[in-house]
């Protein structure tokens, strides 16, 4: 199976359960690893034959801006779901979500992998 990569894909948000951090949007940077099937567009070259990244990109900052998460843990699954709404030819999708602001010293982050729901 191929991948489709999408790296480094920057949100400005509501993220975080402190106070302040409900009131001041901050930055998520994600990085994701979609599973599928690219063999048809490799052929074809034509943009019906894949998965159009840039539908999926919106789709993940508009799920991240709406949700207004408390846990980074939860806007990494908001992502994901988001990113599976975008294409059914989508077979899992691997999501690592950063909150570099969030300390002076270390940058926390999830690595999230999920599979399509009911795949068979």
């Amino acid at each position: 199976m191929d991948t489709l990569l999408l790296e480094n894909l920057r949100v400005t948000c509501i993220i975080g359960d402190l106070p302040h951090e409900r009131v001041t949007p901050q930055e998520l940077v994600l990085d994701f690893e979609l599973t599928c099937d690219l063999s048809l567009a490799a052929e074809s070259d034509s943009l019906e034959d894949t998965v159009n990244y840039v539908a999926v990109v919106d789709a993940v900052r508009r799920a991240l801006i709406d949700g207004q998460c408390r846990m980074i843990e939860h806007a990494a699954q908001l992502a994901l779901d988001a990113a599976f709404d975008v294409d059914p030819r989508i077979l899992a999708i691997g999501v690592t979500l950063r909150k570099p602001g969030a300390l002076a010293d270390v940058c926390p982050g999830v690595r999230l992998f999920r599979e399509r729901p009911n795949r068979r």
